[in-house]
């Protein structure tokens, strides 16, 4: 009976929304504990990663974040832009308005506008508070797991091994991927409003992620669409696509 009432109060007590999609989500941290975690973090790879020293893609990287936070829902963040040097062409968001741009993802973005797509969808993560959110579903299914563990603790050990694999095969691609991939869509759309909203051209995201396409066909994954953290490149084309009447419309005003 603990577990049940353990899970009500999850289920019912953390439950969020996201203000730009309408999205359900369930949260259990606090702003103050998830923007600790994303500056704590943060630090740490200031310390283990070396911070690009060109004058030219940290100010392009700052004029580009301080346009898209200030148009972002997340208020009373710490906000803070940082390029690092990498030759992995990625970007990335910690809880708190924590965002750091790696130099191999510079030759993609290829300009302004492209820069404010990476940096629109990796606000986005922060103002609809993914990190938070991802946290919160890993103590979910961790609850879920002790629930299971203790319904078959009475069981052959070998029906509690099966048991164990067969949850977490099916809380990994049942639940946390699509979950991670339906995140990364939402951070999508909302960034293209986002940099809508900060003056740049919408219909600039598409040609960014062609370009992060061809790169990605060009290194060769080979990963099956179910076991990825990330929509397919031509899935998320598709939907910028058709997410761009909007983002025009707020780009006009």
């Amino acid at each position: 009976m603990k577990w049940c009432g353990l899970l009500l109060v999850v289920l019912f007590g953390g439950c969020a929304t996201v203000s730009e999609t309408g999205r359900k989500q369930l949260i259990l941290l606090s702003p103050g504990e998830e923007a600790q975690l994303g500056v704590t973090s943060f630090n740490e790879m200031k310390k283990e990663v070396p911070i690009s020293k060109d004058p030219a893609a940290n100010a392009l990287l700052q004029r580009v974040g301080q346009r898209i936070a200030a148009v972002s829902s997340l208020t009373n963040a710490q906000w803070e832009f940082v390029v690092f040097e990498s030759p992995e062409p990625n970007a990335f968001c910690l809880p708190g308005g924590k965002v750091g741009i790696y130099t191999g993802i510079l030759p993609i973005t290829k300009d302004e506008a492209g820069l404010a797509t990476v940096v629109g969808h990796e606000v986005a993560h922060a103002a609809a508070r993914h990190g938070a959110e991802r946290l919160s579903n890993q103590m979910l299914l961790q609850t879920g797991g002790q629930v299971l563990g203790s319904a078959v603790s009475a069981a052959d050990p070998r029906w509690q091994t099966a048991a164990g694999a067969v949850y977490g095969l099916g809380a990994n691609l049942g639940y946390a991927l699509p979950h991670s991939r339906a995140q990364e869509s939402e951070a999508d759309r909302i960034g293209l409003l986002y940099m809508a909203r900060a003056g740049y051209e919408p219909d600039a995201a598409v040609g960014f992620w062609e370009r992060f396409a061809e790169v990605n066909r060009k290194s060769g994954s080979g990963t099956p669409w179910f076991l990825r953290t990330h929509p397919l490149d031509e899935t998320r084309i598709k939907r910028i696509k058709e997410w761009l009447p909007e983002a025009r419309r707020e780009y006009r005003r």
